[in-house]
């Protein structure tokens, strides 16, 4: 009824504020209700529970910090990045809340601005944030780093349970451990890229008795003493752990936290100084270990031995750029570890066939598997997978020379519920393996293949012809695919909402012309380097996908401005569109989509082609390919 408030008369605050509880996760929804009225504003600033802000968000970072905490008086979650992108425009002059709940100032200044070359934004690991070039030389943005004293005004919230400071480099001991005094409910810790030493970590270790959850990845102050006082006094909680590029970290380390975490579950460790000694140490003081990734190049088999001795609840092993050890590991791994789930083995030179037997063998409820740049596992290696694990829901082949169209046969036989492969040069396998994929693992959902020479036409087709519920396909520079495969994908499989077949050097507009009007659910597509692509299949996309969010046209040097003025007048959704080198499309064709696409976030794009006119009206949108004409 006009003139009738029948909600706020009818409804108390404490069901109105366990309504908003459940849209806590969608940032623009709660926004969007804090704007009905003053009540609103004031009850969902109390129901917030998350903020996320940009670790370099203007004039002083440590004041919107403290506003934020004097208005959002319950707030749990606190996720501050240094890397989230500056994305407001920076032609305005006040300060404002952008997507991020960051608060931006921009300044004036000759000659600072920032140009990108192949990206629309760069992050920065140490108080520098990306910005893109916004088509005026004389605006760029300050940084300003977040520090202690946003730390202090962030301790005020008491029952505060995760905090993220990813990047923030200028945060120190001091702010940190002044925190962990006073916010002893954390429970999760995020400090990657933090230039914190030991006395901050040891703080945390003795004020914050229930942490579960703790990433210290690349903390370059971090020594053993911070370590092994955080083990000993946050140790019996502590259930994840990551450690990555802390160079004055050694075994000691993970002896203290393999005597005190008892509970660990998950451990993720890159360092060339860890050796057998520490992971032995974890392996029998951890028996709760479910996720263990290792990247250190001085472990041997010993270690993994232990592993597989004593980590029998293990779901998930990554082990990466391991030059060290031989089948005897994955013998252990396989004969002990019989809950594992999740293999992934990159860059492991002197594994064979004979590992993956035997995890095939020892762990039959294997679902996900990744092969990556294991040079000596071939054919029957993945044979033995195929025969021993049928839950196995996504396979990747990269850069497996050895692995051949047999593989892929016995994967098609035994492995039915199948739902993701990705092949990566694996020069071997062609049209008949990705037919016994098609035919045998109908539940397909996603298909990438990339650079894979001997794939073409017929397997395409067949995976068109079998694979009904596929939702992402990419066949990049795939040059034996063309407009036969592209017309099969378009008749059998309705549900696409991707999909990449750069380079595909074949594919013209029969093809994409089949896609456009037997997938009407496409919300991604990449088309570039396709030199046989004219306005016909643009002119059918725009009729046919009008969901479309993302398109990539580089390099297709027969599309013109006619083209992209048909596909835009239904695709007002787009969000990014990529277009350099298309030499046939000019500054008529940029602001047909500037002015059309009002959803429009990124457009990247050679700067002559853009118009003063269009400059003024894409603002923060536009991003330059740098080009000397």
């Amino acid at each position: 009824m006009r003139g009738q408030d029948l909600i706020n008369a009818t409804l108390p605050e404490e069901l109105l504020l366990e309504i908003f509880n459940h849209i806590e996760g969608s940032k623009s929804d709660c926004d969007s209700c804090s704007l009905v009225c003053k009540r609103w504003m004031r009850l969902e600033r109390i129901s917030r529970r998350t903020l996320r802000i940009g670790g370099s968000c203007g004039n002083s970072p440590d004041v919107l910090i403290k506003l934020l905490v004097e208005k959002f008086v319950n707030v749990r979650n606190v996720f501050i990045d240094e890397r989230l992108p500056i994305s407001s425009p920076p032609a305005q002059s006040t300060y404002s809340f952008g997507p991020t709940n960051s608060w931006r100032k921009p300044t004036r200044g000759k000659g600072r601005g920032r140009k990108t070359a192949g990206s629309s934004s760069s992050s920065s690991k140490a108080g520098n944030s990306g910005t893109e070039n916004s088509g005026s030389d004389e605006y760029d943005i300050e940084p300003f780093t977040l520090s202690d004293a946003g730390l202090t005004s962030l301790a005020q919230i008491v029952r505060l349970e995760k905090l993220s400071l990813i990047w923030c480099s200028s945060v120190r001991n001091e702010g940190l451990a002044s925190l962990a005094e006073k916010c002893r409910n954390l429970k999760s810790l995020d400090l990657q890229g933090c230039y914190v030493g030991d006395q901050g970590i040891a703080a945390v270790g003795q004020w914050c008795k229930q942490l579960e959850d703790l990433n210290l990845r690349f903390c370059e102050g971090l020594t053993d003493t911070g370590l092994v006082e955080l083990a000993a006094g946050c140790g019996k909680s502590l259930k994840a752990l990551g450690i990555a590029t802390c160079a004055r970290v050694t075994d000691t380390s993970l002896e203290a936290i393999g005597s005190h975490c008892t509970s660990l579950q998950t451990l993720s460790l890159e360092s060339d100084l860890i050796k057998n000694q520490g992971v032995l140490s974890i392996a029998k003081g951890c028996p709760s270990l479910k996720v263990l990734k290792l990247h250190c190049a001085n472990v041997t088999d010993e270690a993994l031995l232990a592993v597989g001795t004593y980590c029998a609840s293990l779901e998930l092993l990554a082990l990466n750029s391991f030059q060290r050890f031989t089948d005897r590991s994955l013998l252990s791994i396989g004969e002990g570890c019989k809950k594992l789930k999740n293999l992934s083995i990159s860059d492991c030179y002197f594994l064979t066939d004979m590992s993956l037997q035997a995890i095939g063998s020892g762990c039959p409820g294997l679902t996900n598997l990744e092969v990556n740049g294991c040079h000596n596992i071939g054919t029957l290696g993945l044979e033995y997978i195929g025969k021993s694990c049928p839950r196995l829901s996504e396979l990747a082949l990269l850069y497996c020379q050895k692995i051949g169209d047999d593989a892929l046969l016995e994967i098609g036989r035994g492995c039915k519920l199948l739902q993701a492969l990705h092949l990566v040069d694996c020069s071997n396998i062609g049209d008949d393996g990705i037919c016994h994929i098609a035919r045998g693992c109908k539940q397909l959902k996603k298909l990438h293949i990339r650079r894979c020479y001997e794939v073409g036409d017929k397997g395409i087709i067949a995976v068109g012809e079998n694979c009904q519920y596929l939702t992402d396909l990419s066949l990049r520079f795939c040059d034996r695919v063309g407009d036969n495969a592209l017309i099969a994908i378009g008749q059998g499989c309705p549900l696409l909402e991707r999909l990449n077949v750069s380079g595909c050097h074949e594919i013209g507009d029969d093809g994409l012309v089949a896609i456009a009007r037997g997938c009407p659910k496409l919300l991604n597509l990449d088309v570039s380097v396709l030199q046989n692509l004219g306005d016909l299949a643009l002119a059918e996309v725009g009729e046919g996908c009008p969901l479309i969010k993302d398109v990539v046209l580089s390099h297709c040097r027969q599309i013109t401005d006619v083209g992209l003025a048909h596909l835009v007048k239904n695709c007002t959704l787009l969000e990014t569109c990529h277009m350099v080198y298309c030499p046939c499309v000019t500054s008529v064709g940029v602001a047909t989509i500037v002015s059309t696409c009002v959803n429009l976030k990124k457009l990247f794009v050679e700067k002559w082609k853009v118009s003063q006119r269009t400059r003024r009206r894409a603002g923060f949108v536009l991003s330059y390919l740098c080009v000397d004409l």
